[in-house]
């Protein structure tokens, strides 16, 4: 799928933004630094292999395949390949602090410059639709505002996320959170998606929307009995009042 000029002019400032925010994150340690370019890269090699899982594979000649490649992409996927390339690279610079607050503050923002250049180029990407809330494509036809829907989503999640932090809730679990969210809302919207069909009414893209809804799951449990270890181990090394 070919994106329009504008949108990868508003991912570009979107890229820019959120590198600024990092750098000044990074004052305090420089390994925020490699874990930002880590997951920026896993989210660019996320989104292609995700694609290529999701509908590229249909492709049947090399051809076609490689003429596809440089401009299609899924954020689902970038959300997963993104996700692994900063527990990996924790893991090996051994930076431990939670970092998925920062970037579910910035990712949901990013995506929604993304949706808002497809919206302003007139690209659409929900099925014919003539109901409530029905938009005229490029040649005049009516279809399901898909792309206003995801801009509206991750607008809604950037504030949700913003209220959160301000208000300490789940604090190292709001990455979690919106991997479970976007991935929920993403299956079912695939449903009114202009997508191919590989598994009977399903989509690849619904697949890696699981996937993600997974991945959020048991990052999410893993990190709360994480945190329940940790505070049960703090009491215990108290020293008695008696």
């Amino acid at each position: 799928m070919k994106f329009p000029p504008l949108y990868a002019a508003l991912i570009i400032i979107a890229v820019a933004l959120s590198t600024r925010f990092w750098l000044r994150l990074a004052r305090r340690d420089k390994r925020l630094l490699l874990i930002y370019l880590g997951a920026t890269l896993g989210a660019l090699l996320g989104s292609k292999i995700g694609w290529i899982l999701a509908e590229g594979w249909r492709y049947a000649g090399p051809r076609y395949f490689w003429i596809e490649l440089p401009d299609s992409r899924t954020v689902l996927g970038a959300l997963l390949g993104g996700y692994f390339a900063v527990e990996i690279l924790g893991r090996i610079i051994r930076y431990r602090v939670p970092t998925g607050d920062w970037f579910a503050t910035v990712v949901p923002l990013a995506a929604a410059l993304g949706w808002l250049g497809v919206i302003c180029e007139g690209v659409r990407h929900g099925i014919a639709w003539s109901g409530f809330g029905a938009v005229r494509d490029a040649c005049g036809v009516l279809r399901w505002p898909g792309a206003e829907m995801e801009f509206g989503f991750n607008i809604a999640m950037a504030m949700v996320f913003f209220i959160l932090r301000r208000r300490r809730i789940l604090p190292g679990q709001h990455f979690h959170i919106y991997l479970i969210a976007y991935g929920t809302f993403r299956f079912f919207h695939e449903i009114v998606g202009n997508t191919p069909r590989e598994f009977g009414p399903f989509s690849g893209y619904q697949g890696l929307a699981v996937a993600c809804v997974m991945v959020g799951i048991i990052g999410f449990v893993t990190f709360a009995r994480v945190q329940r270890g940790g505070t049960q181990a703090s009491v215990s090394a108290q020293p008695s009042s008696g």
